[in-house]
C-alpha cells in the first residue's frame, strides 16, 4: 500500500498534526489523485470532534479535493492522467439499488462510503484530503472544468453542492424570491448561486457586519435577525429559504417568512436537535424539509454550472500548519468565507 502524508486528529480533543497514512493500491477502475487544495468544513470539525456520534482515530479529514490525476487504473474510462479534477464527501456506493441508479447515490439504500471516516471497500477506515494523494473509483471522481481555479473548486465539492441541490431542487429561478439564512461558508455561495439563477435573493444574517460582502457576492437585500423588526416585516414573502447555519435557531420563526407553499431548507448540521411546531407548517401550507449534498450527475452540473457563470469559493488558502488555527476560526466564523488547505505544504 502507497504510504502518503498526511494531517489527522488522534483523538477526540488533540489538536490535529502531522501523521502518515496508507492508501489502497490502484484497482482496475481506480484514480490515483494528487491533491493540490482541500477545503475545511464545519463538519470536518464536528467529526473529529466526535460531535456526530463515534470517530475512530487516527483519522484524516477533508471532502473538498481538488487536484490533479497521477494514475489510473486499466478499466479506467472516465478519466486520464494530467485531467483536473475533484472529489467530494463521498467515494463509493453500491451502484445497484433506487436511488443509486437515479444518479441519487448520496441516498443508497446500502449507505454511500464518506470520504473519510467510513468503512471503504478495502475494509479500512477511510481518509479525507488533508493528504498529499487519495484514490477513488472512477464514479466517485469529478471533472473541474477549466477555467475554475483548483483553490477556488475545492470548496464547491462541499459548499457548493450542499447549497446548489437544494436551489435547484426547489425551483430558485426568475420570479422567485429566496433568502439564505447565514452569510459563511456555505451561505456565500447560496448567494451566488440563486443570483446566478435568477432569483431575487435576501440575506438573513445576525448582524449587518456582512452587508457589503452579501450586496458584492449578489443579494439584493440584507436584513439583520437579531432586528425583531425583521421578522415583523418580512412575514409571508419567501418562495424559499436555505438555512445553511450549524446553530439551534427559532425555526417557526423563519417558517413565518414563508409564502404560500414555500419551503424552508435545513443544510446546516448543528449537533443538537431542532424543534418545530407542527401549527407553523399547517395554515400557508409551509414545507420543512432538509437536503444532503447531492449525487455524482447534479456534483457534475454544479461544477459545470459554475464555469459558466464564473463561481467559484471565496477563499483563504492556508499551509497545513495552520489547521488547528483555521478550526477555531470557523468556530468564531472568523473567515470569508472558506479556508482551503494547500496540499503541498504537507510534503
Amino acid at each position: 500500500m502507497p504510504t502518503v502524508n498526511a494531517y489527522a486528529a488522534r483523538s477526540a480533543t488533540s489538536p490535529l498534526g502531522p501523521i502518515t497514512i496508507q492508501r489502497r493500491e490502484l484497482g482496475p477502475r481506480d484514480v490515483l489523485i494528487e491533491i493540490k487544495f482541500c477545503g475545511i468544513c464545519h463538519s470536518d470539525i464536528h467529526t473529529v470532534r466526535g460531535e456526530w456520534g463515534e470517530t475512530t482515530y487516527p483519522l484524516a479529514p477533508g471532502h473538498e479535493i481538488a487536484g490533479i490525476v497521477t494514475q489510473v487504473g486499466p478499466g479506467v474510462t472516465k478519466h486520464a492522467v494530467g485531467d483536473r479534477v475533484g472529489v467530494g464527501c463521498m467515494v463509493d456506493a453500491c451502484g445497484d439499488c433506487a436511488p443509486c441508479r437515479k444518479g441519487e447515490e448520496q441516498h443508497c439504500l446500502k449507505g454511500m462510503v464518506g470520504t473519510y471516516g467510513a468503512i471503504g471497500r478495502d475494509g479500512q477506515v477511510t481518509q479525507g484530503g488533508y493528504s498529499t494523494h487519495i484514490v477513488v473509483t472512477e464514479d466517485f471522481v469529478l471533472k473541474i472544468p477549466e477555467g475554475i481555479a483548483l483553490d477556488a473548486a475545492a470548496p464547491l465539492l462541499c459548499a457548493g453542492i450542499t447549497t446548489y441541490s437544494p436551489l435547484r431542487r426547489w425551483g430558485a429561478g426568475p420570479g422567485k424570491k429566496v433568502a439564505i439564512v447565514g452569510m459563511g461558508g456555505l451561505g456565500h455561495m447560496g448567494v451566488k448561486f440563486a443570483r446566478a439563477m435568477g432569483a431575487e435573493v435576501t440575506v438573513l444574517s445576525q448582524s449587518l457586519s456582512k452587508k457589503e460582502d452579501g450586496l458584492r457576492l449578489g443579494a439584493h437585500h440584507y436584513y439583520a435577525t437579531k432586528d425583531p423588526e425583521t421578522f415583523q416585516k418580512l412575514a409571508g414573502t419567501f418562495d424559499l429559504i436555505v438555512n445553511t447555519v450549524s446553530a439551534k435557531i427559532d425555526l417557526n420563526a423563519y417558517l413565518s417568512l414563508l409564502a404560500l407553499d414555500g419551503a424552508l431548507v435545513n443544510v446546516g448540521a448543528p449537533a443538537e436537535p431542532l424543534s418545530v411546531n407542527v401549527f407553523s407548517l399547517f395554515m400557508p401550507r409551509r414545507v420543512f424539509t432538509g437536503s444532503l449534498i447531492g449525487g455524482i450527475p447534479q456534483t457534475q452540473e454544479m461544477l459545470d454550472f459554475c464555469a459558466k457563470h464564473h463561481i467559484g469559493a471565496d477563499i483563504e488558502v492556508i499551509p497545513a500548519s495552520k489547521i488547528n488555527d483555521a478550526y477555531e476560526r470557523v468556530l468564531s466564523s472568523d473567515v470569508r468565507y472558506r479556508f482551503v488547505i494547500d496540499a503541498a505544504t504537507l510534503k
